[in-house]
């Protein structure tokens, strides 16, 4: 059996001057597809730095964890299971620059991440964003 492949992610999300949440999306060129940042945590790594380390390498936003909001696992493409792990973070400070990895970045309502997403999977992570945990 293969070994897990863990890895960590993130939704930046924001609040509009009007109350409305947005949420910052990612452009991968490699697989056309809209997503959250995310990726594999390096030797040593908690998911929590490495979900803080991908979000700023994926959108150049340092972010800020808030709280775990879910997981997700599947098979990756080369057939490893892989478990990935979500936050929600406000962004700190940073602005974006395509990189290798990430061509484009949209700040998007919740209604328009749930049309852009690629992924079932993403849409229900950013839905956690919306619900507030109680205080």
């Amino acid at each position: 059996m293969s070994k897990v492949v863990r890895a960590a992610g993130g939704v930046l999300h924001r609040e509009r001057e009007d109350g409305a949440i947005e949420v910052l999306l990612i452009h991968r060129p490699r697989y056309d597809d809209w997503t959250l940042p995310k990726g594999k945590l390096e030797p040593g790594e908690s998911v929590g730095e490495g979900a803080l380390r991908e979000v700023s390498e994926e959108t150049g936003f340092l972010g800020e964890i808030e709280r775990r909001i879910g997981e997700t696992a599947y098979n990756d493409r080369h057939g490893r299971p892989k478990r990935v792990t979500y936050f929600a973070m406000r962004p700190v400070s940073g602005e974006f620059a395509p990189n290798d990895e990430v061509d484009e970045v949209r700040w998007v309502t919740l209604e328009e991440a749930d049309e852009l997403l690629s992924y079932a999977h993403d849409r229900h992570l950013v839905a956690q964003v919306a619900r507030r945990p109680p205080l």
